[in-house]
């Protein structure tokens, strides 16, 4: 049983919305759109060859800061699917203390069950706000004493007058949607949430994390420590409103439906992006050896599995993982992905190279994507009433030191426009304040006032991270 259909991007429509926000790549671009289709068309195929047809998966190699991680970013949002990221350093060995690599699966279980029951709820969110209006009328209406009494109406100043007919009913819900009554307070019972318990304590062996969650799960619903209970607390109608549409709306959604089809759309459309995959290659050869390579060696065997596919226990139902799309990446620049267990790289076929950035590209990542870093400087200084301009040569004066201070120094691609401008806006940000209601011109002649001298002097990190 497949999901409801949703509109999906073509291959083309995902490369030119990454093309919003990420400069160059056009390889790992095309490879995860394409991956990203593959997805749809799997679900089309005639139902013997579904089964059959496993994900391609993705591994982009690189240098840190030229997009790897920025792709997965603006994938999420496009792949109207779940989707989680996750660092493999975080991940240790069955049996160490941290993480073990399952719960990915459980993480995007829940992801996905949120996902679905937001999606529910807002089909029905019409018949919950109806409910939830008759409540917030039944406690305007209420008589002082605490019973109900006859029916209210608002009078020209603002004061609740007693009147004594459903046709007032229908006037104060027309008042209410119309927001008239939203200062007024008012009492309702509303759910207690949880206190929620710390069981940090229980980390440590296999399975324990999946144990405590059941624990906390189980802790929540007893009557004593909130599970059930209301209270009977004072908000303003508005707040009243939203409050009770939100409790109506998950007795009015299906949570067994839900879990069933969360659980199919994560066997069937999940898609888990693995950062920082070098960090637990085996430096030096597959040979294992001592200190950390024990620790990462455990982790590959325990996400081949996983990766090849396996079932995996949520406390939501079992997991198959076989369809589950993984794109895995890291800068290799200390490994290899030789250096990772054939096994592992056999289930990554696709080999994805970006590029690392030069002077022409650092350029284009400040004058091009939506969202650029100066159009953050820009918003940003404006909440202080102060309007930045950058020239073109103030622009290109500042990728030509990022280049500069990148060739020099470690190589940390794109994030090194951060500490430049950073350097070049620090007295402006500092004394925006004072400075309300003026245009601030940044040429290229305060960039080299500002960062001259850096480049003169060859400890660069002294000045630049």
């Amino acid at each position: 049983m497949s999901h409801p259909e949703r509109p999906v991007f073509t291959p083309r429509e995902v490369v030119s919305e990454l093309d919003r926000d990420i400069v160059g790549q056009d390889k790992a671009k095309r490879a995860v759109a394409i991956a990203l289709r593959n997805r749809w068309r799997r679900r089309h195929v005639p139902e013997h060859l579904r089964d059959e047809i496993a994900p391609k998966n993705i591994i982009m190699i690189g240098p840190t800061g030229v997009g790897k991680t920025e792709i997965a970013r603006r994938l999420a949002r496009l792949a109207q699917a779940p989707f989680i990221k996750v660092e493999a350093s975080k991940f240790t060995e069955v049996g160490y203390v941290g993480r073990d690599v399952e719960s990915m699966i459980r993480d995007l279980t829940e992801l996905a069950i949120n996902m679905v029951k937001h999606e529910q709820a807002e089909r029905v969110e019409a018949q919950a706000a109806r409910k939830a209006e008759d409540r917030v009328l039944d406690e305007l209406l209420k008589a002082p004493g605490g019973r109900k009494g006859g029916y209210f109406a608002v009078g020209p100043d603002g004061a609740i007058a007693p009147t004594g007919g459903s046709e007032d009913r229908e006037a104060l819900r027309r008042k209410l949607r119309d927001g008239e009554l939203d200062t007024h307070e008012i009492e309702i019972d509303a759910q207690a949430g949880g206190p929620g318990m710390p069981l940090g304590v229980l980390g440590g062996g296999p399975g324990m994390e999946e144990i405590g969650q059941q624990i906390q799960d189980m802790f929540s619903k007893l009557p004593g420590l909130g599970g059930g209970k209301t209270r009977r607390k004072s908000v303003t109608v508005k707040e009243a409103m939203r409050l009770l549409t939100g409790e109506e709306a998950d007795k009015l959604v299906d949570m067994e439906r839900v879990v069933e089809l969360a659980l199919e759309r994560v066997q069937q459309s999940g898609i888990i992006f693995l950062d920082e995959v070098d960090k637990i290659a085996l430096s030096g050869g597959r040979g294992g050896g001592q200190g950390p390579d024990v620790s990462r060696g455990g982790v590959q065997r325990d996400l081949l599995p996983i990766v090849e596919g396996s079932t995996v226990s949520t406390k939501h139902g079992m997991v198959k993982t076989d369809h589950i799309l993984f794109i895995a990446a890291g800068a290799f620049h200390e490994t290899k992905v030789s250096d990772l267990i054939p096994e592992l790289q056999g289930r990554f076929p696709i080999r994805v190279e970006l590029d690392a950035l030069g002077e022409a590209e650092f350029l284009r990542i400040l004058q091009e994507p939506k969202s650029s870093l100066i159009k953050q400087y820009e918003a940003l200084l404006a909440t202080e009433q102060v309007t930045l301009q950058f020239s073109d040569d103030a622009l290109a004066e500042i990728a030509r030191v990022a280049y500069e201070a990148n060739t020099r120094l470690e190589n940390i691609g794109a994030r090194r426009l951060h500490t430049v401008l950073e350097t070049v806006l620090e007295d402006i940000s500092f004394k925006a304040p004072e400075m309300r209601g003026q245009t601030v011109q940044v040429d290229a002649a305060l960039v080299r006032a500002r960062l001259g001298g850096v480049l003169e002097d060859e400890d660069l990190s002294r000045y630049i991270l």
